[in-house]
């Protein structure tokens, strides 16, 4: 692992560990850092494999962060679990079903039938900005809610699960969409105290990992067949899992740490009524997504 690679892993587990527990979409910044850092997202199915790899190592990283920052709160949490199991299996079915309409419908080939790939359509900037406008047009609706008339529930019925679940499915498949962005200011919106919106965020988030790590695991296991059979030779190409291990480690190290301190301030900025501060940084982000989406060089 060469320093240049070292540094840009760093950088990219910094980013995803504040960026996954802040409400500002984690995988359009990660998508955006790696494009300006000239990181490899795709260029062969050897690359694909790499870039795969390293997203899963910082996502362990950042469920671990709030494993453990939320430690204390657990057992409270766990008595929502009627409103967690509704909400995560509302997540799942929503999720999948929109994931599905996207590669057999919207981008299935005409000619073969064959569905499309989801993942490289989100690595189209334009869409990831207008995610990001979408989420922090959200975002910024429950801060000044917020500010006008504080919202006080501590407990979150079936109704407002059935509501985050949907939400949170919703955002699965859509890059820059975030995650906790929505669910929070959507429970906000519900009348769910800001602490309790948080804490439940979360704990869907701690629930959904796993699968979501299991899901990667699986594209995983086919990039990687993919790239041994894809040509002659390939396999010398294909990356080993003793040489992705270490910068993995490292990486998901780095996203932990940031995690919890994305979570901290996170929760600082709650108490202190600044949740609609990140709806604002949401909607320049969407502008500096598409000035430089307009501003890169032709390819080609």
């Amino acid at each position: 692992m060469s320093l240049l690679h070292l540094l840009q892993i760093l950088l990219l587990a910094i980013i995803q560990g504040a960026a996954e527990m802040l409400p500002i979409s984690s995988s359009a910044h990660v998508t955006l850092a790696a494009k300006l850092i000239g990181f490899d997202l795709g260029s062969d199915d050897a690359a694909k494999y790499r870039w795969a790899f390293l997203l899963v190592m910082l996502h362990t990283g950042t469920m671990l962060a709030v494993l453990v920052y939320f430690r204390q709160r657990w057992k409270g949490l766990l008595r929502q679990w009627p409103a967690l199991l509704t909400a995560t299996a509302v997540t799942g079915a929503v999720g999948w079903g929109l994931k599905h309409l996207i590669e057999h419908v919207w981008l299935r080939d005409p000619r073969t039938g064959a569905p499309g790939n989801i993942e490289q359509l989100f690595l189209n900037l334009p869409l990831i900005a207008a995610a990001l406008a979408s989420v922090g047009l959200l975002i910024f609706a429950a801060g000044i809610k917020e500010l006008r008339q504080p919202a006080q529930g501590e407990s979150v019925g079936w109704w407002p699960a059935l509501v985050q679940g949907i939400v949170q499915g919703l955002c699965l498949p859509i890059r820059g969409l975030s995650r906790s962005g929505s669910t929070i200011s959507v429970a906000m919106i519900q009348g769910i105290a800001r602490q309790r919106a948080e804490e439940f965020s979360f704990a869907l988030a701690v629930l959904l990992t796993p699968a979501l790590i299991a899901y990667e695991g699986h594209k995983l296991l086919a990039l990687r067949h993919a790239a041994v059979t894809d040509a002659v030779g390939a396999a010398a190409a294909v990356p080993q899992v003793t040489d992705l291990l270490l910068p993995g480690l490292v990486g998901m190290a780095f996203s932990f740490l940031a995690g919890l301190v994305g979570l901290w301030w996170l929760s600082r900025w709650l108490e202190r009524g600044h949740w609609w501060w990140f709806g604002v940084y949401c909607l320049a982000a969407a502008a500096v997504v598409l000035a430089v989406h307009y501003g890169l060089p032709a390819t080609g």
